[in-house]
Parts: C-alpha cells; structure tokens; sequence
C-alpha cells in the first residue's frame, strides 16, 4: 500500500488540493449567496452585476434591452424590445466555473506570483466570455428563439467549458510544477 502512496504520490496531491480548495471556495460562494438573500442586489450581487452589464452592452449594440428582478424566482429577467427573452439565473454569472478553474489551477499550481497572475487573469477573461456569451445569446434568442435549445445547452456551454478546458491545458503544459517534476 505504501508502495502505491509513493508511486501515485503526485496524483494523491493533486486530488486533494482539488478537492480540499473546490470545496473551501464552493462554502464560500453558498455562504455569499445566503448573505445576499437580503441585499439591495437582486438576487445577488454579481449576478445582478452581470445582468446589468449584459443590458449595458446590449443597449450600446443597439437593442432596447431592459433587465427587471423576476418576482416568482431569484433571478433577472432580459427584456428586449419589450420581449421577454430569457432570464439570468445564479447559475449564469460565473462564479461557478470560476471556482472550477481555481481549483484547478490550484491543484497543479507553479510558482506562486505565476500561479496568483494566471488565476486572476484566468478569471477575468472566464467572466469577460460569460458575459460576451450571454450577450451574444440573448441576440440569438431573439433573432432565432426557434434555435434556443441548442443554443442554450450545446453551442454556449461548449464555448465557456471549452475555454476553460484551453486555459487548463496552457497552464498544465507551460507553467505547472508538477509536469516539470514527473518528467
């Protein structure tokens, strides 16, 4: 037993970094959410915060785009020519995914200034293309509400996913420790 401990050692630190920070992080996006029930920003502060960029830009493209708090479910709901086209959910402000990538990144971590920059870059550029991503979805459900389907669950989830599946792969290949050790 101690044999296989030794032999998959980096494999074992990996896991449990993983899961050990995706945990830490993920009890502190619950206890966010929980303190944000009763805040001015509904219904929570950063998923608010998307949906009034996604509004912003979707007015400076030109569409009249309104966002109104939904008053049956914690969400926003995107209101565009007077059409009631989707809604953003907690789910669509990624926090979630950026938690995933840290996580990650954490777990095959590389020198600490580089492996800080990376996850704050990393970060920045996942919520830069969540709000593109939705931006450029409620375009297409508007123009295409017969496409929302694939839209909705195939082609924008593979696009944010994907991105994060690219950042991985650069940092695993250019900057993580952890390859350089094994090879």
């Amino acid at each position: 037993m101690r044999a296989l401990i030794v032999k998959y050692k980096s494999v074992i630190r990996f896991i449990l970094t993983f899961i050990i920070v995706y945990g830490l992080l993920s009890v502190c996006y619950k206890f966010y959410l929980d303190f944000s029930k009763d805040s001015v920003y509904y219904p929570d502060y950063i998923t608010n915060l998307v949906s009034r960029q996604s509004e912003d830009v979707l007015n400076v493209m030109g569409y009249d785009a309104h966002m109104e708090p939904h008053t049956e479910e914690p969400s926003m709901k995107l209101i565009i020519n007077g059409k009631y086209l989707a809604r953003i959910i907690e789910g669509c402000n990624s926090i979630s995914i950026i938690i995933l990538f840290v996580s990650f990144i954490m777990a095959f971590s590389g020198k600490p200034k580089t492996t800080v920059i990376y996850m704050l870059f990393g970060s920045v550029l996942i919520y830069v293309v969540n709000l593109s991503r939705i931006v450029i979805l409620s375009i297409g459900l508007y123009h295409y509400p017969w496409r929302k389907d694939i839209l909705h669950t195939v082609i924008f989830p593979g696009i944010i996913y994907g991105m994060v599946f690219l950042l991985w792969i650069f940092w695993v290949n250019r900057f993580s420790s952890m390859i350089k050790k094994n090879e």
